[in-house]
């Protein structure tokens, strides 16, 4: 039985609505996302001919993501409604399997309860030697809201529950891809920090993501307004710019691998090096006099 860190009719409430609200421009880092995937795809010198976007929020993305790009026109199934967003998990075992040879997450697997179930699943839609591009937020994401949050739930009723989400580090997903099966696995970091009149702006762009606090433990009674208006203050005189605007930090993890496939290249077994690693150096120092 896997821990519910996440609850996930809270998940789909805040998902829907956002739907509801219907901000498109706090997309922007769906969007930011989608360009940087559109980037990382265009170094990949291969023909894709079946894909599929497994976190179901396509329709919240810029169409044209690809445009420009080799892998301009590409095709992809399966294709969700807006509404049906609200209610996608990448937990769920895919009606189908082993037909894709492209699968691409954006920024919902952070908010799975079972990660190494979802990539799996994931893994499962995948033709052999078919790519896996995923992104989620990692470890980081909204350090100063938590901080700030934090201190003044602490100050003004003595103690405090989690306000953020966990999120997980580079290192801890590479084990989570490694475990889910995947051939040749890559995950690095890269940090996003976006500039806010105030604490008030970032939490109003969160609902319009639907990007909230939906951690299973959390306090479920409305919060009180004093602890926000001490945590706006608090974000200012601690993090405040120059211009009086606030950061917020969001940590990307991106992340790739392929479906197992025999063709695909193998790790030297150990021990079948013919020379050390001191001769190699050795040799190498030698050669510079």
């Amino acid at each position: 039985m896997v821990d519910q860190i996440f609850d996930p009719l809270a998940t789909i409430r805040f998902r829907a609505r956002a739907l509801r609200i219907g901000d498109t421009g706090a997309a922007f880092l769906l969007n930011r996302a989608a360009e940087d995937m559109a980037d990382r795809l265009s170094l990949v010198d291969r023909k894709f001919e079946s894909a599929i976007i497994t976190s179901g929020n396509q329709t919240l993305l810029n169409a044209d993501f690809l445009a420009g790009t080799r892998h301009d026109g590409l095709n992809f199934g399966e294709t969700l409604s807006a509404d049906e967003w609200a209610y996608r998990s990448e937990e769920t075992p895919a009606q189908t399997s082993g037909g894709h040879d492209l699968a691409l997450s954006f920024l919902t697997l952070h908010e799975t309860n079972d990660t190494p179930g979802a990539l799996v699943q994931i893994r499962n839609r995948l033709k052999p030697d078919g790519l896996f591009l995923g992104v989620m937020l990692g470890a980081g994401t909204l350090n100063e809201l938590r901080e700030c949050l934090l201190a003044a739930e602490t100050e003004i009723t003595g103690g405090a529950g989690p306000r953020v989400h966990p999120f997980a580090d580079v290192r801890a997903v590479g084990g989570l891809m490694q475990r889910a099966g995947f051939a040749l696995p890559v995950v690095d970091g890269e940090t996003v920090t976006v500039r806010y009149s105030d604490m008030f702006a970032l939490m109003r762009d969160l609902r319009a993501m639907g990007a909230v606090n939906s951690v299973a433990v959390r306090n479920k009674t409305v919060s009180r307004k004093d602890v926000f208006l001490r945590a706006a203050q608090i974000y200012q005189e601690r993090f405040a710019q120059a211009d009086g605007k606030i950061p917020a930090t969001f940590n990307f993890i991106w992340m790739s691998g392929w479906a197992p496939d025999a063709t695909q290249p193998k790790p030297a077994k150990r021990g079948s090096a013919k020379m050390s690693l001191a001769s190699a150096l050795k040799e190498a120092e030698n050669s510079e006099k």
